[in-house]
Order: structure tokens, then C-alpha cells, then sequence
């Protein structure tokens, strides 16, 4: 990303994680929300896409890779987690965003009912359409069900395509562990990835936050990652 192109307003300590690119993100049942995506992060596809689902299905995974993703496209892009951000004054933290090509929003949900972050929120969608700029956002649940207190904003929220993040089943659990520990030059068996799904939350950060954890210890003691190599690791 290109500083000097950013609005001076925008938080350059937010930083993207580095694993979390639109390429090791395991689509799963998710194919067309992960191409929709990636047109919209080349400035091509639709301009505005809201994203929801349950926590640990990859929100904040996608709207992060977006990023990625449209940065090597030569793309300014900028990544807004909400939740971190509450304590900021809203309409200084968007000021000038339209001027990038790619804004991700995340957790938009924490902000409802907050007038001040609503009205901030709805001037930049509409500059944002006259740029013919790109938003996507991510929330825990559909545009209507957004307990908003602005009704014009709830509307824009409904202009632009919605995509349901689905869940990954067991098999798609283990592949994705599996993707996910190849990344790593890790080799995981789908033995030990169904047990680690059998034993711990089924949610995508927490299970690769065991694998890193798993990873490590993996290289420290040069040991293939086993069911009782694993147990001892995580005091099973």
C-alpha cells in the first residue's frame, strides 16, 4: 500500500495479518463469495458486497485478504476492524477514504445504535458510490436484522449484493486444517485433523491458532505431528 496515496486521517497502525490472503482462505461452499470478492478487490465486480455469518467462519479472514489481494492488483485498500476502533471519532477515522479503491469494513454490527458512527458510516457509502469506489462489509448477521438507528443507512446496506458465509462441515474442517499445515511445509494427517476437530471449538481461528501452536512445537522437538504427539503438546 502506497502511504503517500492515504488519507492522513487513516490508522496505519492497523495491520493486516500476514496469513490471511484469499489464498488460504478454504472456500469451502463459499466459491462464489470468495470470485465475487476477488473481481471486487481488481476494482471489476459488484461495489458493494456485505458479508455475514456466525463468528469463525472467515469474516474477518476475507475482508483481510481482499486487502491482499487488491494491493498487488496496485489497489489502495485499507482494512477497518470496528471493534478496535470505537474509541476513534468516526468522521475523522473515514475522512477521505473514498479515495482509495477498496474499503473493508468489519464488525459493522458493533456500531449500531451509535447515531455519531451511523451518520459517519452513511456519507462514506455515498461518497464511496460517486468515486466508484469498492466496500465490502462483514457482520454476525443479515442488513435488515442490524439493529440501526438510521434507516437511510440500513437501506444502503441493502443495495449491494449480501452473501451468507457458510460453515465448513467435518471434511471440510480437516481439508482446511490440512491447506492450512501444507502452507506451512506441515504435514497433518486426517486422522489428527478429525481429532483436533472432535476435541476443540470448531472455529477457524481457534483451530489454526492450536495448529501454530502444534507447529512450533513440532519444530522444536523434529517430531511428525501423531494423536499422542499432539496430546502431549496440548495436555490432552
Amino acid at each position: 500500500m502506497n502511504k503517500d496515496l492515504i488519507p492522513k486521517q487513516l490508522p496505519l497502525s492497523i495491520d493486516l495479518r500476514d496469513d490471511c490472503t484469499l489464498e488460504t482462505f478454504y472456500a469451502g461452499s463459499n466459491h462464489q463469495v470468495l470470485d465475487q470478492i476477488k473481481l471486487s478487490a481488481q476494482g471489476i465486480g459488484e461495489q458493494f458486497i456485505f458479508l455475514w455469518g456466525r463468528e469463525g467462519v472467515g469474516r474477518s479472514h476475507l475482508l483481510q485478504g481482499a486487502c491482499h489481494f487488491a494491493g498487488r492488483q496496485g489497489i489502495t485498500a485499507v482494512y477497518l476492524p470496528l471493534l478496535d476502533l470505537l474509541q476513534r471519532e468516526p468522521t475523522k477515522l473515514v475522512e477521505g477514504l473514498e479515495r482509495l479503491g477498496l474499503v473493508c469494513i468489519d464488525d459493522i454490527d458493533a456500531i449500531c445504535g451509535q447515531p455519531i458512527w451511523e451518520e459517519a458510516l452513511f456519507y462514506l457509502f455515498n461518497r464511496l458510490r460517486t468515486a466508484n469506489h469498492r466496500l465490502i462489509i462483514a457482520a454476525n448477521v443479515p442488513p435488515k436484522s442490524l439493529p440501526l438507528k438510521l434507516a437511510d443507512l440500513q437501506s444502503r446496506f441493502s443495495w449491494g449484493v449480501t452473501y451468507q458465509i457458510q460453515p465448513l462441515d467435518d471434511e471440510q474442517l480437516i481439508a482446511a486444517l490440512q491447506l492450512r499445515a501444507k502452507q506451512r511445509g506441515l504435514e497433518l494427517s486426517k486422522d489428527v485433523g478429525a481429532f483436533l476437530i472432535r476435541r476443540f471449538a470448531r472455529d477457524m481461528p481457534h483451530l489454526y491458532a492450536l495448529l501454530d501452536q502444534l507447529d512450533k512445537a513440532s519444530l522444536a522437538a523434529q517430531r511428525r505431528l501423531t494423536i499422542p504427539f499432539v496430546k502431549s503438546v496440548l495436555s490432552l
